[in-house]
Parts: C-alpha cells; structure tokens; sequence
C-alpha cells in the first residue's frame, strides 16, 4: 500500500491510497470463499466451489465488490497509520473504478485533522493552586457517618418519622390485578432514605404499629421495568413496627469499636490527614491542569468549527458506549436531560474546543523541546500485565501493526503536561482570579471595549482531557 498526504483547506487532508494487485487479488479469493457458502453448483458440497467457478458464475464485478465491503475498513485503518494521520470525526472515502486483473485499486480519504499551535509563553507561568484546608465540618460529617454505620434499631411506640425505619407487609396491584414484585412481608423501610418513592415516604410519616394505608404510585414513563412505565399502582400498606436509630455515644469507646485507634481524638487526626492528602492530590491535578490551560491560552490555533463539532461528536460517542456498558439507554439519558442528541453534541463543543486546544499546544511543546517517549516509557505506559497483557507483548504487537506511534506521541504530550506543569510558579487562587480579569496591552481587548474586564474562563476539570 502507498500513501500520499495532501493538505487541504480548514484543517482537513486528503491521503491517496493505492493498493497493489496482489493485496486485491487474495482478497477477490477471500470474498469469493465467502460467496461460495451460499452458492450450489452440481458436483460441489456447499461451500467448496473454487474461486475461480464462483467469480465466473456471478461474475468478476460482484465478487470485487464484495471484496472491497470487506477489505475497505481495514485498508482505511491501515492507510491512516501509514501516513501517520490522526483523524477527527467521519471520513469522506472516495473509491474510483473498481480495477481490472493486474491493476491497483485507487482510493482517497479526506479528513478533519487537528490544526498546529503556534506557541507563545509555556515555562515559568504563575498559576493558581489551591490551598489545602480541612474545614471541621468534614471531619464531623465522616465521624457522623462511622456512627451511621454503627448504629442500631430498637422499636418505638411512636408514630415513624424521618430517619425511622418501618416494618411493613404490602400488596400491591395495577387495575385490580397483582404484579412482578408487588407484594413481600417484613419489608424494612427507611423513611426518608435516597430512592425511596416519595408516595412511600410521604404515606408513612405519621404511621404507628397497627395502621393500614393505601398508598398511589405513579410510576415515571422512563421507568425500569418497563411494562409499569406510565401507570399507577395501588398499594394496600400494614405498618408492623416503627424502628428508631440509636448511634453510638460520641466517645473513646467508639472510637475503638469503629477504628484501629484508641481514642476519638487519634480518630479526627487520622481522618483529617487521610482527607487533606486526598484535598493535596486533586489540589496538584488541577494546578497541572491549569498550567496546560495557561500555555494553551498563550497559543495561536485556528480551529475551525466543523473540527470542533466533530471533536464533541466522538466525545459524544464516547459517552453512549460507557452509558451502553453501565446498562443505561443513551436516549433515556437525553430525555432525562431535556435534550436530545444533537443537542448534547452541541454542548459539548466548549468542552471539545479546550480539548483540541491543550493537544495541539502540548504537541507543539513536544516538538519545540524535542520531547521523545523510548522503549521503557512505553511498557511504563502500558502498565503491568501477564500473559496476553504482558507489556512487552502488547508493545510487540503495536509495532507489527505499525500503532506505535500513537502511543509514543501520548507519552510525548503527557511528559509535555509535566514539564509545563513543574516549570509553573504556584500562587494562590484569588490572585490568579483578579489578574485573569485584569486587561493588559499585550492581550486582545475584551468585549464591550477596552475598559471592560475580560471574563475569566473557568475549565471543569472533570469534563476536559487531562494529560495523563
């Protein structure tokens, strides 16, 4: 295979491919195995007429275009690695007439390509960090949640209210007739629980042991399962017992009982330590990436809109098959939203535009510091493994496919993340906050004119790409 890259406008390419003859005449062979599955001739088993019969009797044209159904989604794959282009959204492939005996087969590709950054300052950036605080309350809230843990249930001779548990036996029917699930005994309750059904909750407040209540539900049109989306259910309740949580005494003793440590006090220390590395860690994450943010803010990239949009419809697609593989509907998922699909599309396109911005910018660092990613750094990447997964195989096995490269460029953008990151000089937030809005003359004016302050960009960082 030959590949020939062109640059066209809107940071789009088009790649020439050329396959030779023999590639294409094993692949005729291959299609024509596969045709003959379907096709009886007297004198041969299904499936064993030879290529040469099958492509005479439905004709060479039929079997080379199965051929190419076949063989195209591997040639384009093949043909992008080769010309080592890096693709953003669909292609346009183009394929001529079709080729005779002895021929190659001639086709192109134009795709959306990332544009390149023209770097401004990237070492030496003031950056915001955020200081590390454990304010009192977390730690109360995750002593709190010890006690929860440890806490018993003991009946009352009370009405039930919130944080209550009850003890019900219930029945339920839609129209008059039971269904999957609608009745059990002893069924314990917690009134005020997360995904408790309001109906539920709001029909046994107030209960006491002995009472009866009839209790309507009106299930949601998305509900699980489906067959009771959109109806209403009636449920005949008998309250058994009404159950009051008792926690723990706030004390040394409870905190032996719930911890390794002796006393309550050791038990704040050790969980104000373990919350305020957890608080140093996401503070570190989000400086780095907030140094990325800044050289990609002092970078000249043109992105045109039709890459962008195709950038936040792979992140899109992205979203649906992990939705996919949780066992959610991606459209249920819309609906919930208010939006449909190509909505959410359109919302993502900020979140697609940093995106394109800090990888063209780490790019550009890699290429300006002569950044490269050796053998180690790779299996390092790849990360432990047997078997299959053993790094050395798997980095084998990119090679021969010629796949390398892709992760030898990731590695090259994440050691570009750090070297930005750890040249940046750290000041507090409120700081990096004031001067952001503050115009200077060697940045474009503001909308609204000159005295007007620019609005500071605010990234979520659990939206953006992150290096590494």
């Amino acid at each position: 295979m030959r590949t020939t890259v062109s640059e066209l406008p809107d940071s789009r390419v088009k790649i020439d491919v050329a396959v030779e003859p023999e590639a294409i005449a094993k692949r005729i062979d291959r299609a024509a195995v596969g045709l003959a599955e379907e096709l009886k001739l007297p004198g041969f088993r299904k499936g064993k007429v030879p290529p040469a019969l099958v492509i005479q009797r439905l004709g060479r044209e039929a079997v080379v275009e199965q051929a190419l159904r076949d063989s195209l989604p591997e040639w384009y794959e093949r043909a992008l690695v080769e010309a080592q282009i890096n693709p953003i959204g669909d292609p346009k492939l183009d394929v001529g007439e079709l080729p005779d005996a002895g021929e190659e087969l001639a086709f192109t590709i134009e795709v959306a390509v990332r544009p390149p950054a023209e770097l401004g300052e990237y070492r030496g950036l003031e950056v915001g960090r955020a200081e590390v605080e454990v304010p009192e309350e977390t730690v109360d809230a995750e002593i709190e949640r010890l006690r929860e843990g440890f806490g018993s249930l003991h009946p009352v001779e009370r009405p039930a209210a919130a944080g209550d548990a009850v003890v019900i036996d219930f029945e339920g029917t839609i129209e008059g007739e039971p269904f999957e699930g609608s009745s059990s005994k002893d069924f314990v309750i917690e009134l005020g629980a997360e995904g408790l059904l309001p109906e539920f909750d709001a029909g046994l407040a107030g209960a006491g042991a002995g009472d009866e209540r009839t209790i309507e539900v009106s299930f949601p049109d998305d509900h699980e399962p489906a067959e009771l989306a959109g109806r209403t259910a009636s449920f005949a309740v008998e309250v058994k017992e009404v159950r009051e949580k008792q926690l723990p005494e706030l004390g040394d003793e409870f905190a032996s009982e719930a911890s390794e440590f002796d006393t309550l006090d050791e038990l704040r220390e050790s969980i104000r330590t373990r919350v305020a590395e957890a608080l140093a860690q996401r503070s570190e994450a989000e400086f780095r990436e907030a140094a990325v943010d800044a050289a990609a803010a002092n970078a000249r990239l043109e992105l045109p809109r039709e890459v962008v949009h195709a950038r936040a419809h792979e992140m899109w697609e992205r979203i649906e098959r992990q939705l996919a593989a949780r066992g959610i509907d991606p459209q249920a998922y819309a609906k919930m939203q208010g939006k449909d699909r190509h909505q959410l599309i359109d919302d993502a396109e900020p979140d697609a535009e940093r995106a394109l911005r800090r990888e063209a910018t780490l790019e550009a660092v890699a290429d300006a510091e002569r950044i490269e990613a050796g053998d180690d750094e790779l299996l390092e990447a790849l990360g432990p493994g047997e078997g299959k997964n053993d790094p050395r195989k798997l980095l084998e096995r990119l090679k021969e496919a010629g796949r390398d490269d892709l992760l030898r460029d990731e590695v090259r953008m994440r050691k570009a993340a750090e070297l930005i990151a750890e040249s940046a000089t750290p000041i507090p937030l409120e700081q990096a906050a004031v001067r952001e809005q503050i115009w200077t003359p060697d940045r474009e004016p503001p909308e609204g004119g000159e005295d007007a302050p620019a609005a500071p960009e605010q990234p979520d960082p659990g939206k953006l790409w992150t290096p590494g």
